[in-house]
């Protein structure tokens, strides 16, 4: 028998094979055994294999090889990507779609009100959702059977072609609405969500394939404007207005935009937890429908204002009306709110002047100087000068990339700009174990989840400080005792604690065993969030997987439990949301709970 250089016989005869070698070799196996071959790849790999030769992209564009990257990527159960499939024009598309909201996976807070304002993103269908966990008391069944109590916040909706669709949530007037808007940017490394009025150069022409097109021009101008003196597309952003100009565009354009969200789309946001497989494909089924009808109003919904007649209403549901058309709009809405009263300025006079404002000067906190400085360049713009840069505006969101300052492990946050700040997603290394989200609660036997306990969430970081190791854990709901982000406990991972754990069983009788411990502070004296005080105690971890911090001098107690958040909204409650904007961050500080007409907090 004949042997090829690659050690192939033919099975008949010593005659050699045709010589098989680089991409032949590979388009010669088997559909099943290539898509193993490329599951072992990465993305990048499996990407840069397609682009070497045109027979391999073919190969490569298959469902298999797509449905294993999907799968690798680890968002979803591989049940429900099958699903999602459905919705969609390939698992290539999908996968896209997915390594786009990628970014946007986890917890997303601000530091108002007092109580807490934690917004969890996580898969939806065929859409990722924020959801706002709601500042309750855990009901009779315990955290674990009881429902926990949230509100929508945001979703963006993958279209068909895997391009995407963002609504704000929000409600007014006892009813739901959504608010259609752009997505302007998305960065791979976002941590600070904006939500912005863009200015439009102009006037769209159709739907859906030009809102696409749009954002693709929309980029091109941006990055010819930084090259050309004179361009007014990046010159006048929308973080360069005064925040009470923010507010008061914001409060418009979502009056605009805003659809009525039918009731068949009100109903279920994401799957619910079912052991029945009839019940959820009659889950599916409804969300199917949901995503058909949102899309159906963010390509051809009525755009709900009185600025223009309908024959001259903008085609693009996202964006709502010219520069002068909202002048004349929002000076209205002031002389209706009594700002044109005797010796105060109208909004119209205040647009005449179009007078620069400069940055904040030395009355502005560390926060708001860092904060402009990192998104624009130091000076401010009156609201007529951003109208004038574009004929239309809209409602967009901006996933943006910023240096933010943290106050172990907090960010430090300006107020007064309507964003929410991701929390670290830190990699699954050993010494980052206990890095992520617990629930929280004091004293002992541990009553962690337990009926009428304030619902309390914990997340717990790390740092280097000065050579050392520090795991961190702050408090980010539940306002009963300190502000938001406040550190409970800082312990250092190099130094371990001599101090022995007091108690030899549990609640239940069972024994305890401590797995390691570590010398720390916990907080005490006192309400202020940088300088509360704090004392010496010692963190355990335990082999059953909860963490017990304790003081050493009074002895107090306050014990830790592993959340699977995602698990917990599945089975949750909705209840209705704030009006859009607040709805999205609420920047008023508060002490008491400003959803108590949901919980009885």
């Amino acid at each position: 028998m004949g042997k090829t250089r690659f050690g192939l016989f033919s099975p008949k005869s010593s005659i050699m094979l045709p010589d098989i070698c680089g991409s032949s070799l590979l388009l010669a196996l088997p559909d099943d055994i290539f898509s193993v071959i490329t599951s072992s790849l990465s993305l990048r790999d499996v990407c840069n294999l397609g682009l070497s030769c045109p027979g391999l992209d073919a190969v490569l564009s298959s469902d298999k090889v797509w449905l294993s990257q999907c799968n690798k990527l680890g968002l979803l159960p591989f049940s429900t990507l099958i699903e999602w499939r459905k919705g969609v024009l390939s698992y290539k598309a999908l996968c896209r779609f997915l390594v786009n909201i990628q970014p946007l996976i986890g917890i997303w807070v601000h530091k108002n009100p007092e109580l807490g304002n934690v917004v969890y993103v996580m898969p939806g269908f065929l859409s990722v959702i924020g959801c706002r966990i709601i500042p309750q008391e855990i009901g009779p069944l315990g955290l674990e059977d009881s429902p926990i109590l949230w509100a929508p916040v945001f979703e963006i909706i993958c279209k068909y072609d895997c391009s995407k669709a963002f609504f704000l949530h929000g409600r007014e007037q006892g009813a739901d609405y959504v608010y259609p808007g752009l997505l302007k940017s998305f960065d791979r490394d976002c941590n600070v969500l904006l939500l912005e009025v863009e200015h439009r150069l102009q006037r769209d022409e159709g739907k859906l394939a030009d809102i696409k097109k749009f954002a693709d021009e929309a980029e091109k101008e941006k990055s010819k404007s930084q090259r050309i003196v004179g361009q007014k597309w990046t010159e006048n952003p929308f973080i360069r207005l005064e925040s009470d100009d923010q507010s008061r565009l914001l409060d418009f354009v979502t009056s605009q935009v805003r659809d009525f969200v039918p009731e068949a789309a009100n109903v279920l946001l994401f799957p619910r937890s079912r052991n029945d497989e009839v019940d959820s494909k009659q889950d599916f089924a409804a969300l199917h429908e949901r995503r058909l009808l949102l899309l159906e109003l963010y390509e051809h919904g009525n755009v709900n204002h009185d600025i223009k007649s309908d024959e001259e209403s903008p085609s693009n549901p996202t964006e709502l009306g010219s520069s002068d058309d909202v002048s004349e709009s929002l000076d209205s809405t002031s002389a209706h709110q009594g700002q044109s009263s005797k010796g105060k300025k109208t909004l119209s006079a205040f647009l005449k002047n179009g007078l620069k404002k400069l940055l904040r000067k030395s009355s502005s906190t560390n926060s708001d100087r860092e904060y402009q400085e990192a998104a624009s360049p130091s000076y401010q713009i009156t609201l007529d000068e951003f109208l004038e840069s574009g004929d239309w505006v809209g409602l967009s969101v901006q996933a943006a990339t910023m240096q933010l300052r943290c106050y172990k492990a907090w960010p430090i946050m300006q107020e007064s700009i309507s964003a929410l700040y991701k929390l670290p997603v830190q990699t699954p290394e050993a010494c980052d174990e206990y890095a992520g989200l617990w629930a929280g609660n004091s004293g002992w036997p541990p009553s962690t989840g337990k009926p009428g306990g304030r619902l309390c969430f914990i997340f717990v970081s790390y740092e280097e400080s000065e050579g050392q190791r520090q795991m961190i854990a702050n408090k980010i709901l539940q306002g009963s005792m300190y502000p938001n982000g406040s550190a409970m406990f800082v312990v250092n991972t190099d130094q371990p604690s001599t101090d022995i754990f007091p108690w030899d069983t549990d609640e239940e009788s069972n024994l305890i065993d401590v797995k390691q411990s570590f010398k720390g502070e916990g907080i005490s004296d006192g309400y202020g969030f940088r300088y509360p005080g704090s004392k010496p105690g010692s963190l355990f971890v335990l082999e059953n997987g909860m963490l017990v911090f304790i003081w050493k001098e009074s002895r107090d107690v306050l014990t830790l439990k592993r959340l699977n958040l995602a698990d917990l909204l599945k089975r949750g409650e909705r209840v209705p949301s704030l009006p859009p904007i607040s709805n999205f961050a609420y920047l008023t500080r508060e002490y008491r709970n400003v959803y108590s007409g949901f919980s009885d907090y």
